[in-house]
């Protein structure tokens, strides 16, 4: 027979309708949904930065220094090739308000800028006014989280170093705000002009400038890249332009959304079981069909072909209804996300997310449909009877198994691909197969326990009815472990991971984390710096360096990102210091470190964990442009840097000579116990205006609130797989209602009443349940484990309230379901259903 007669036997099949494939649609519409949902979404984002990226930037153009202003040789070249040029400076200080019973501080983020400012965009002011006139003479605008820290209203003062200022109004809008990334204090705008006076930009100082550019219209972006890269490229020049304005954030936001896909494809995972299962369901129901046609001289293809043809159609469906849900629903929501989000979107159609989320659908759906139907070659004519498939043999042909197995490579590369996070889709990868290996082994050894309990429960009929039913023949055992055990696995994780990064965060740093780092003290301040916190009793340790930042542009002679890459060390300025001699702490693990009083060729000791991640060798040298010039230093050694600890880490460290004659300032961490921090902060603060001190704990919060978002939308990723996971078991309760039914009329018969049946079902649903939770803790912490010690790198424990909370989810889930399902098979009449089964 032909693939046409296949496929009117499909078109003939499908005129029954949807019964029996209302979970399988279900289940591909979910998973479908959610990743296309969230591929939507990520696009979203991406095309407001790139639609809004020169707003985002501040101009069509941007270069920036750190820690100097511009030549008047860099400054000509960029006034050269622009319409029109602002100069920014950007660094930390203290707030400071003075006070009847003390003067309050908190670390705020200034912005200098220029008269020119914003080139793009506006600034929102409150009340209403324009920056100009908010900023005149020693005015500024403060943001409002700030401000209200502080208690200033417009008009108040507060000072900055040594220079009082007028809050003029509260910033509400910050038109470049995406471009900056990650700081540590709110924001405050002054006129470059109102910091003389301060000290708070002496040689030296913490602080990077950018210069934003309006281009002409017929400006070649690249050319003027490749331009700023060749005449300033051993300057330490960074130059961006608008077609990346916020590159901090748009990596954010595609790692995270790629993140969010992979969670997504486990929830697809987990509605390819119920694929499977209603798959599986179905064709049992057609085994006589399916036999019949066998009888008539049907081959084993025509067959095959018939019901793949079949489910193929319903796939197709199911996937469609995922593909509208996931475009239609976050463009409805498009204000309601846009509102949450501090970047700009332009939501609408975006054909990518939806192309990647059918291709990971259709995969998903041969995938876990290909076994079912290859039992059907498995039914030959005479097999008139009802349970043939599920008396089939576990493994279909060989052919299918190869199949599956290339199914699954080329799933697991296309997500690869997609993500463009390799190693954490390897690890969704082999945890999704791990766990399902697990869930499959834990179905078994639940049935055979029960089966071994079974007659230990003599004396309790309602157990013993649930334990054989779990230890029968059918299925019902491994569709709700698998279903419900991965759904639960996947949160289980997350919620294993999450804790234990908050717990590193808010629990073990406080431990042994500085109580302030304070920046920007001068050279000529250290002594008496020194004296004032190693004068307080409640000072525990203090710890200082001279500090300066360099950007790595050489090793060995060749561009630092051709031979690192990525790697964070290259990406922007590093912290550079000098010693003599190492300190007590130090261990160095390989090579020597330079003698005393040393005057030769500059050395450096680079961090070893970094430097076998790079590649680097002892005699290698690297090249570091500090204040615009280049200074090449060779490798002598390498040392442990340990940076979970909060404390003083440099990744390099030089010899005195190589960089004593140049501009810098010390950098301290101070120790102290809690209560005596606020003396700490006052005493340095009012001898010393300039130096800036951020709290640890500060930026703990600050890390926390970030880890907080991130938590939110993965849990709500895990959500959706636990929906799919909650459908799942839906489906397995209604398939097993009709083996329900007669196994309630039979106990009936029997003199079983119905409180006693309903007891039994109520406890199998919740063993089933239990042992989907316990299996889902193990897989969850054995996930968590690895996740938080190789990826993330940090100390892990088990976080069993997390735990007792899945075990708890998986009863009642597995109680719903089953329960929601008992109701009529109590309510059938013996008679009727045993009459039914002669």
């Amino acid at each position: 027979m032909s693939l046409r007669t296949a496929a009117t036997f499909a078109r003939r099949e499908l005129r029954g309708g949807l019964k029996g494939f209302r979970i399988f649609l279900a289940c591909l519409a979910l998973g479908v949904a959610a990743i296309a949902g969230v591929g939507s979404v990520r696009s979203a984002i991406q095309a407001g930065l790139e639609d809004q990226g020169a707003v985002l930037l501040g101009g069509d153009a941007q270069a920036e220094f750190t820690y100097r202003f511009a030549t008047d040789d860099e400054r000509a070249w960029l006034e050269e090739i622009a319409t029109e040029v602002s100069e920014i400076a950007d660094f930390r200080s203290m707030a400071v308000v003075p006070g009847a019973e003390g003067s309050d501080r908190a670390l705020t983020q200034v912005k200098a800028v220029d008269d020119a400012y914003p080139l793009l965009g506006a600034v929102e002011l409150e009340p209403a006014m324009s920056l100009g006139e908010a900023l005149d003479g020693n005015g500024a605008v403060m943001a409002p989280i700030l401000a209200d820290r502080l208690g200033l209203e417009p008009g108040d003062t507060f000072r900055l170093g040594d220079k009082d200022f007028t809050l003029s109004a509260r910033l509400l809008t910050e038109p470049d705000d995406a471009s900056g990334g990650f700081s540590l204090g709110p924001r405050t705008i002054v006129r470059s002009a109102a910091l003389e006076g301060t000290g708070l930009l002496s040689p030296g100082t913490l602080f990077e400038t950018q210069y934003r550019l309006t281009l002409p219209e017929d400006a070649d972006l690249d050319a003027l890249a490749a331009e700023a890269e060749r005449r300033y490229r051993d300057s330490g020049i960074r130059w961006r332009d608008a077609r990346n304005g916020a590159p901090g954030t748009a990596q954010f936001v595609e790692r995270l959304g790629a993140f969010l896909v992979l969670v997504g494809l486990s929830g697809l995972a987990v509605g390819g079981i119920g694929v499977s299962s209603a798959v599986r369901a179905y064709l049992a129901r057609k085994t006589s069909v399916i036999a019949t046609l066998r009888t008539l001289g049907a081959s084993r293809a025509t067959i095959f072909q018939t019901y793949f043809l079949q489910v193929g159609a319903l796939a197709a469906l199911g996937i469609a209804i995922g593909l509208v849900l996931g475009a239609a629903l976050p463009m409805a929501f498009a204000p309601l996300i846009s509102d949450a989000l501090p970047v700009p979107t332009l939501f609408g159609l975006h054909p990518r997310p939806l192309i990647e989320a059918a291709i990971y659908g259709v995969l998903t759906a041969l995938l876990f449909t290909l076994w079912p139907l290859a039992r059907t070659e498995e039914v030959r004519a005479a097999t008139l009877f009802r349970d043939a498939l599920s008396s089939a043999r576990a493994l279909p042909a060989p052919r299918y198994v190869v199949a599956t197995a290339v199914l699954t490579a080329l799933l697991v590369g296309i997500a690869m691909a997609f993500s463009g996070a390799v190693e954490l889709t390897l690890w969704t990868a082999g945890g999704i197969i791990g766990s399902l290996a697990i869930l499959v082994a834990a179905a078994f050894a639940l049935r055979w326990l029960a089966r071994r309990a079974a007659p230990g429960a003599r004396g309790r009929p309602a157990l013993r009815w649930a334990l054989g039913a779990i230890g029968g023949p059918r299925d019902e055992a491994a569709s709700v472990v698998l279903s419900l055990g991965l759904g639960l696995a996947v949160l289980s994780a997350i919620g294993q991971i999450d804790g234990n990064l908050r717990a590193a965060i808010s629990r073990d740093l406080p431990d042994v984390a500085p109580s302030f780092f304070f920046v920007d003290i001068q050279k000529d301040q250290m002594p008496r710096f020194l004296e004032i916190v190693e004068g307080d009793a409640a000072v525990e340790k203090v710890e200082s360096a001279p500090m300066l930042r360099g950007i790595i542009t050489e090793i060995n002679g060749t561009s630092a990102q051709e031979v690192a890459g990525d790697h964070w060390v290259i990406q922007g300025d590093r912290g550079v210091t000098y010693s003599d001699r190492p300190s007590e702490e130090t261990r160095i693990t390989e090579g020597e470190w330079w003698p005393e009083d040393y005057d030769g060729p500059p050395q450096v000791s680079f961090a070893a964990d970094e430097a076998a991640e790079i590649g680097l060798s002892l005699g290698d040298e690297i090249t570091m442009n500090i204040l615009g010039r280049d200074i090449t230093a060779e490798i002598t050694s390498f040392r442990v840097v340990d940076f979970s600890t909060a404390g003083m880490g440099f990744v390099m460290s030089m010899n005195p000579a190589a960089l004593e004659g140049a501009p810098h300032t010390f950098i301290s961490t101070v120790y102290a116990d809690a209560e005596a921090e606020a003396g700490v902060l006052r005493a340095v603060a009012d001898e010393m205006p300039n130096v800036t001190a951020v709290g640890v704990r500060d930026a703990i919060d600050r890390v926390s609130q970030l880890l907080a978002g991130v938590s939110e939308a993965v849990r709500w990723g895990a959500a959706a797989t636990l929906l799919t996971g909650f459908l799942v078991l839906i489906g397995a309760a209604a398939a097993g209602e009709q083996a329900r039914t007669y196994e309630a009329a039979v106990l009936k018969t029997l003199g079983a009443s119905r409180a006693r049946i309903l007891t039994s079902f109520a406890l199998r649903a919740a063993l089933l349940g239990a042992g989907a939770g316990v299996v889902a803790i193990v897989a969850g912490i054995g996930g968590g484990w690895a996740v938080t010690a190789f990826v993330m790198e940090t100390t892990f424990a088990p976080i069993w309230p997390s735990a007792l909370g899945i075990v708890i989810g998986g009863v009642v889930a597995t109680l719903v379901a089953g329960l929601a399902f008992a109701w009529r098979p109590l309510a059938a009449r013996p008679a009727q259903v045993l009459r039914a089964r002669e």
